[in-house]
């Protein structure tokens, strides 16, 4: 439940300018006059401005995040993610659901639904996150075996056990249950295999959409969004980060 003039505020209109609106009865909730700028409103509720409805609800990207823009709402040096969208929805609060290094590249989930959000990267609720990987050299079985049983990192950080996938020569597909700090950067540092590059290729149930070329982004289907949530339900995968 979030406040009627924040609702609008996120929709574009100043927050003055909300609440004045409200008072002046041409703001509609679900076809009922508004009457207060705190009314709380549920994020399924059809909100009008002179008959005019909002976007409804919360919003739901896929982005594929290119190389060289980080994974922040805000920076004072560097290109925030959020900078490739257009000006409507660089009004609604948006916030990447996790983080990319700003030298890796995939699949970035954008939304302004903090709950789920939070549980999306809660070890909780176990949503997976999968990586193809470039690495110096060539993964071998005792590298699958060593993260298949976990590892001890140099700094003492114990890593749960993750799935590796050699899929050719200097390349493989790496699937954590968890987000320690550069955790598959790490990890195949720690098996002699430096990472050369990085890209996140699948999040819990959603998959890159291969038509997003790099910079692009696109909202998630409705089938999408009910995986999503549904994952976020409970256990089911495993939560990580790079």
């Amino acid at each position: 439940m979030e406040r009627l003039d924040k609702r609008l505020s996120q929709a574009g209109y100043g927050r003055k300018d909300a609440r004045e609106l409200i008072r002046r009865g041409r703001v509609t909730v679900d076809g009922r006059v508004a009457a207060r700028p705190e009314e709380k409103c549920p994020p399924e509720a059809e909100i009008a401005v002179d008959g005019q409805v909002l976007g409804g609800g919360f919003v739901y990207l896929m982005l594929h995040k290119p190389a060289g823009v980080v994974s922040a709402t805000e920076d004072r040096r560097e290109r925030t993610v959020l900078e490739l969208l257009p000006d409507d929805l660089r009004r609604r609060a948006l916030f990447p659901v996790g983080r990319l290094d700003k030298d890796a590249t995939g699949l970035l989930l954008l939304t302004d639904d903090g709950p789920l959000a939070h549980r999306l990267l809660s070890p909780r609720f176990h949503v997976d996150k999968t990586y193809a990987v470039e690495v110096e050299g060539t993964f071998d079985a005792e590298d699958v075996a060593a993260f298949a049983d976990g590892m001890t990192l140099a700094d003492g950080q114990m890593c749960r056990p993750a799935t590796l996938r050699p899929t050719g020569p200097g390349q493989g597909l790496v699937t954590l249950g968890e987000g320690k700090y550069h955790q598959v950067k790490r990890m195949c540092a720690a098996r002699g295999k430096p990472v050369r590059h990085l890209t996140r290729v699948a999040f819990g149930p959603l998959t890159l959409d291969p038509g997003l070329a790099p910079g692009a982004f696109r909202p998630l289907t409705r089938e999408e969004v009910a995986a999503l949530l549904a994952a976020a339900e409970g256990p089911g995968g495993g939560a990580s980060s790079n």
